[in-house]
């Protein structure tokens, strides 16, 4: 069962893994995907908008090309 809803955060945040045109549209799309990875995994919802934020936008900062945008 915990398997499944790790395979499930992570499909969700690949699901999510886009963009956005601004720091702050990567912002406010990474934290969306920590914080559903979060909530799936049962972790705390803070830590993972966090992480996700983070992420998102080191991410999408490194490779601009790679990252397709949302809005």
């Amino acid at each position: 069962m915990q398997i499944s809803r790790v395979f499930a955060a992570l499909a969700v945040c690949a699901g999510l893994g886009a963009c956005g045109d601004t720091v702050g549209q990567q912002a406010v799309v990474g934290a969306g995907g920590g914080l559903v990875g979060a909530a799936l995994v049962n972790g705390n919802p803070i830590v993972g908008a966090a992480l996700g934020t983070a992420a998102n936008i080191a991410y999408c900062q490194q490779y601009p090309s790679k990252c397709p945008s949302v809005y």
